[in-house]
């Protein structure tokens, strides 16, 4: 009574008892599937007659699992395949139901939202998945075309189909052999010939960045060469090839495609839309954007939170609903607990001041400071508004759980930086007036004067964006730039060596490489 894969039992077999049974009982592992099945009266979407080109389809996408960085071994294909050979009775195909309809579910959800649960791995990822509903995603999938609607389960936005190009792209690095010999660590100067010379060249010919030549110094060509592979990779860009630029240089493509792995499965937690217009705040990248349809309208520096656990930015998305020009800043209880709390109690710290619940400044002398602690001070502790506010001009509010929003700041040498991680979370921008003008644009004919009006009183006031916009904070070590080339950053959080240990856990698999 085997029916194998491609065959199956007659379609008449679901009105027997025992699948009706058994099916019931196999299908009790999820409630979205016994509804599902219930409502069908539990007729069968994969071992009936009718159901070959479903099967086929879950065959060929399990077959292929490892191309999007999945575990194909969670799947166990071949044991899928030897169920349908060892189907003796009704019971036997009814459990079979089951059992396709449950790999089914676990590949539909590691591919739409993710392999991995990050919130248990970082505390600082507080993002939901977007986990699919089992009910509706089999009702939907038991109406469509199987190998389309297989297909279209994969993230939707454009930066996960670059990023799976560029899996496959280094996978075929690594079969290749790799990159070549290493770059000496030596000291590189425009002009200069040496085998070191020709080293350096060599590795960015095999990675892209320059094209074939013969050339034995460090000429134009290399110099420029230098300067887009350390923009790629967040270097400062001056066309020098010193010590950062040559560790960068010689990280293996296996490395490498680990981070586009971890990419690929940070893309799938964030299968959700993004807005047409977002914001798009890089944490590895220190930059803060505007992006209208995909593309970068505008982009600035940022600061993020300090490497510190307690002071790291937060992963989450939300939406940005008003600036707030001439800020105050309400310290957060753990800046006080850090910095503050001994200058207060001492009568330090006087361009803070301390307020009631209903905002009223109380003299620090009415104050015993030796009755309470950081935790259970009753009064807030604020700065108010001014040129030296820790806040700057304007903050950017999407109001949150964490506390969390973007501002100016009046310590502007910190964007000279290269590793911008000084805040104790919240994000710095470089440039927020334009960033104000920009977000205002949607709504005014002249952002500036309508920003400049409300500056200019020194009153701390709220602007309302007419349309709110998503904001997007994430944290990638591998993306495509607007040209779609690949750049790397840093894991200066070490997020992603923690979520690629997970996966390795979990058995994903990329190009010969454990992930």
């Amino acid at each position: 009574m085997a029916i194998g894969a491609g065959g199956a039992l007659p379609a008449a077999a679901q009105q027997f008892p025992a699948f009706r049974q058994a099916l019931a009982e196999g299908a009790s592992f999820d409630s979205g599937v016994s509804a599902f099945y219930r409502a069908r009266d539990f007729a069968p979407i994969w071992t009936g007659a009718e159901h070959a080109d479903r099967r086929t389809a879950l065959i060929n996408a399990l077959s292929r699992a490892s191309d999007h960085g999945l575990p194909a071994s969670r799947y166990d294909l071949p044991a899928v395949l030897a169920a349908f050979d060892a189907v003796e009775s009704e019971r036997d195909r009814a459990l079979l139901e089951a059992k396709v309809t449950r790999v089914f579910l676990r590949y539909a959800t590691d591919l739409t939202s993710g392999v991995i649960d990050p919130g248990r791995i970082d505390r600082n990822f507080v993002r939901e998945l977007p986990r699919p509903d089992a009910e509706t995603l089999l009702s939907e999938f038991a109406e469509a075309p199987p190998a389309a609607f297989i297909r279209n389960l994969a993230p939707t936005a454009p930066e996960y189909s670059r990023l799976f190009r560029a899996k496959q792209s280094l996978e075929q690095v690594v079969a290749a052999g790799g990159w070549g010999p290493r770059v000496p660590d030596v000291r590189f100067t425009p002009g200069t010939s040496s085998d070191a010379v020709i080293a350096l060249r060599n590795r960015l010919i095999a990675m892209g960045y320059l094209d074939r030549s013969a050339a034995a110094s460090y000429d134009a060509a290399l110099q420029t060469a230098v300067l887009n592979f350390q923009v790629n990779h967040g270097i400062d860009a001056d066309g020098i090839a010193g010590p950062a630029t040559i560790r960068a240089l010689n990280v293996s493509p296996e490395e490498r495609l680990k981070s586009v792995v971890v990419a690929m499965e940070r893309e799938r937690w964030l299968n959700i839309p993004r807005g047409d217009r977002h914001i798009w705040v890089n944490l590895t990248d220190y930059s803060a954007q505007i992006v209208d349809f995909d593309q970068v309208t505008f982009e600035t520096r940022a600061v993020v939170g300090a490497q510190a656990g307690d002071r790291q930015t937060p992963e989450f998305s939300h939406r940005m609903t008003y600036l707030e020009i001439n800020p105050d800043w309400t310290l957060p209880r753990s800046i006080i607990a850090r910095s503050y709390w001994g200058a207060l109690a001492s009568g330090g710290a006087r361009h803070l001041q301390v307020v009631d619940a209903q905002g009223r400044v109380v003299p620090r002398e009415a104050i015993n400071f030796a009755r309470y602690t950081p935790a259970n001070f009753p009064f807030n502790v604020r700065q108010p508004p001014g040129p030296t506010n820790a806040l700057g001009e304007v903050k950017f509010m999407f109001p949150n759980p964490y506390a969390i929003y973007l501002h100016d700041t009046p310590e502007r040498h910190l964007f000279n930086t290269t590793v911008r991680t000084h805040s104790s979370g919240c994000v710095r921008l470089n440039d927020p007036r334009d960033f104000a003008y920009e977000l205002l644009s949607r709504q005014s004919d002249d952002p500036r004067r309508l920003y400049h009006s409300v500056l200019n009183t020194g009153q701390q006031t709220r602007v309302y964006l007419d349309d709110p916009v998503q904001i997007h904070l994430v944290y990638r070590t591998a993306f495509t730039n607007v040209r779609g080339e690949l750049n790397f950053r840093e894991d200066m959080y070490g997020r992603d060596a923690r979520i690629f240990d997970a996966l390795e856990r979990a058995g994903a698999v990329n190009g010969g490489v454990r992930s």
